[in-house]
């Protein structure tokens, strides 16, 4: 008998005949033996709804009370799936983040887990009832309703799975498992099997848009097993863990991941003095805006340009905050490009073999796509591209490190 925490998001639970088939397949499990935790997302378009209704009134709902309506889309679904189970014969009970105890700090609308008392679960679990949890959603010290903000609900099944050291944690969405590539873009990607939360968070954080950064991010923390399922076809997904197996088949790149929202912002004939990278990078900070990737070229004349890119819709505050910079510090000229992208190949086996960068770079150079920045890690390699260039690049290097579905080769 294992313990397995399942997370169906709101496309999954987005009506009622879904709801049902969700509840045929907790169904399934818990006539396996297995204790069963759901937690469940709004149905899909509820979270939305009620912050446009919560808009028809004020352009800037107070945090706190935007908490408490938002977090009743969770209420709903989670009382219809017990529902639907009970109607099915299977004990069940639901509960919100409030009835749970999942305790998180007072940042509404982006609260973060501290700690979840886990003795009510246990004890419902014993009783032999399928325990139905309310995602995205906790309370604070003061008893407020807290909501955990984008991917709040991958989050708490991912929590609730560390806090009862679940033997999994299954995260139901729109797609079959984590593929070496969008499928959309390159119809040879094949699912992968297993990949580590290194490569997963790498992924994530470069644009791939399976699982939310904080839930890889918790689950690496904590150890706790994930896979990525399809909520509505049979198949095994996609196995998220620590284990880097040292085998001759394991591939160098696991896969390759892009982002199109990307600008690029150029600071000319900047004085090359001590601190003049804080001094242009402090004020877009203070701004809050996030800097990606970062390049520095010095010039004869002792200035230096500095290029960094940005995310797309910070693009007009970052210029507006860097010619008043290049002012201040007495700079040539600012310059920007909002038409990039960014592609990156990511994997563990990139420790153990040499010569992966130039291989990318030759790829790429065999279809006369210049690359503008670059950025590496232990695990991935990163480039700016002209955007254009975004797709051809992907399938490139997808077939140049051998990516491609075995029997659609050729193609």
């Amino acid at each position: 008998m294992a313990l397995i925490v399942q997370k169906f998001g709101g496309t999954s639970v987005g009506t009622v005949e879904r709801i049902e088939q969700v509840a045929e397949k907790v169904k399934k499990f818990r006539e396996g033996g297995d204790d069963i935790v759901v937690v469940v997302s709004a149905m899909s378009g509820e979270t939305n709804r009620l912050i446009d209704l919560a808009k028809q009134i004020s352009d800037k709902p107070v945090p706190r009370e935007l908490d408490v309506m938002v977090s009743t889309g969770e209420q709903v679904t989670i009382a219809l799936l017990s529902m639907a189970l009970i109607k099915r014969g299977v004990p069940a009970v639901s509960y919100t983040g409030n009835q749970v105890r999942i305790l998180t700090d007072s940042a509404h609308n982006k609260a973060r887990i501290l700690q979840i008392d886990d003795q009510k679960i246990r004890s419902d679990l014993k009783a032999g009832r399928v325990v139905v949890v309310a995602g995205f959603q906790g309370v604070d010290e003061h008893g407020n309703i807290t909501t955990l903000g984008r991917g709040g609900s991958d989050t708490t099944g991912v929590a609730l799975a560390a806090a009862l050291k679940a033997d999994e944690c299954q995260i139901y969405t729109d797609v079959d498992g984590v593929y070496t590539t969008d499928p959309r873009v390159v119809p040879q990607a094949q699912r992968l099997d297993k990949i580590t939360f290194e490569e997963m968070l790498e992924m994530a954080s470069l644009g791939s848009k399976v699982l939310q950064i904080r839930s890889v991010e918790f689950a690496g923390k904590y150890n706790v097993p994930l896979r990525v399922l399809h909520s509505f076809q049979e198949g095994p997904g996609t196995l998220i863990t620590l284990d880097e197996e040292e085998s001759m088949e394991q591939p160098i790149i696991s896969g390759i991941a892009f982002n199109r929202d990307e600008a690029k912002l150029t600071i000319r004939g900047v004085p090359d003095t001590p601190g003049v990278a804080f001094k242009i990078l402090g004020p877009i900070s203070a701004a809050n805006i996030e800097v990606d990737m970062i390049v520095q070229n010095v010039a004869h004349d002792n200035t230096t340009d500095f290029t960094f890119t940005v995310h797309r819709n910070d693009y007009q505050n970052a210029q507006q905050v860097l010619e008043q910079t290049a002012r201040e510090i007495g700079a040539r000229e600012v310059s920007g490009d909002t038409k990039i992208a960014k592609v990156s190949i990511v994997g563990v086996g990139m420790r153990s073999h040499a010569g992966v960068a130039s291989r990318m770079f030759e790829a790429l150079a065999k279809e006369s796509i210049n690359i503008q920045m670059i950025s590496t890690s232990e695990i991935k390699v990163s480039v700016v591209i002209e955007e254009k260039y975004l797709e051809l690049a992907v399938r490139a290097l997808h077939t140049a490190f051998e990516l491609d579905a075995p029997a659609r080769q050729g193609e």
